[in-house]
């Protein structure tokens, strides 16, 4: 991929999640010399959804909140291509995603599509395929992935062969999404991270103050995600990585800055820093475990709502 000339203008799509205005202040005030210099957020396009009440009750005072640190905002989505280099994907509906994505991949703009990728499985497998069809350079990814205690579970050479992996993260449900879509995505994808491919059966349990799901990989390794509901206890960010020569447990706060580095480095070189196939895994997770939810905490594999989705 070729590298944009600097500096990037930057445009927003959606204004309707807190991390719009922290987005644009850690861009827009980055000092010369940081991984964020270069970039500036420019322009936005305040989509929101009135029947959606976390994006109906929060575009009016984020938008002015952009206007107030320079942000120009536009009309429509077309109209902010014409006037930007690369675009943030910010709706906080992501059921409104897959409409709002194909534009931007027929003008050919590097996008980073904030979480969740869509709303439904179906919606996530039509991204990947548009996005392959246009030839597209996006990604998506919760902050939490590129956490650096997580990432350093990757290659950490005293565990040994990675055996397993629980993960926890607080979850918090959205009308028109699974349950674990909007929020427990935060805990699963860091699971599937370090669990790398290869899930082939999920089982799922809730209650009214926890989920629980159990992957299984087809080389016997088990891998769980603990939801904790965020109205019931104290909620946080962490895995314990079981090796064949160590355990070792990682406590992450949230912190997007990690996440806003790996964006600047890909909108100056297009090189993402997760495949779409990889991302799509994750999403095939979380609809096996929506899909054992349905079935009373049966078994369900990828492979069956994979096939449901197409």
């Amino acid at each position: 991929m070729s590298q944009i000339a600097v500096p990037l203008r930057v445009g927003m799509i959606g204004l309707d999640t807190s991390h719009c205005p922290i987005f644009t202040e850690a861009i827009n005030t980055a000092p010369a010399g940081s991984e964020l210099a270069g970039l500036r957020v420019t322009a936005a396009f305040p989509a929101g959804n009135p029947a959606f009440p976390l994006s109906r009750d929060r575009v009016g005072t984020i938008t002015d909140d952009l206007r107030g640190k320079g942000v120009q905002m536009v009309g429509s989505i077309d109209e902010l291509l014409t006037r930007v280099d690369v675009v943030m994907l910010q709706s906080v509906d992501g059921g409104q995603h897959l409409e709002q994505i194909e534009p931007i991949f027929r003008a050919g703009k590097r996008v980073f599509i904030d979480k969740p990728l869509a709303s439904t499985l179906r919606d996530c497998t039509r991204i990947v395929d548009l996005g392959r069809c246009y030839g597209a350079p996006w990604f998506t990814a919760s902050s939490l992935r590129f956490m650096p205690g997580f990432q350093r579970l990757r290659e950490l050479p005293e565990l040994g062969r990675l055996i397993g992996c629980d993960a926890f993260s607080q979850t918090r449900a959205a009308p028109g999404h699974g349950d674990l879509y909007w929020y427990g995505m935060h805990g699963i994808e860091p699971l599937m991270m370090l669990m790398g491919p290869g899930c082939v059966r999920v089982t799922r349990v809730q209650t009214d103050y926890t989920e629980q799901v159990t992957g299984v990989w087809s080389d016997g390794r088990v891998g769980t995600f603990r939801g904790i509901r965020e109205h019931t206890s104290k909620t946080a960010f962490g895995m314990t990585a079981f090796g064949t020569e160590a355990i070792v447990h990682e406590i992450c706060q949230a912190d997007y800055r990690p996440l806003l580095k790996e964006i600047a480095r890909f909108f100056r070189t297009g090189r993402a820093p997760v495949d779409p196939l990889e991302s799509l895994e994750v999403f095939r997770f979380i609809e096996a475990a929506e899909e054992s939810k349905r079935r009373g905490g049966a078994v369900v594999t990828l492979a069956e709502v994979t096939q449901a989705a197409h």
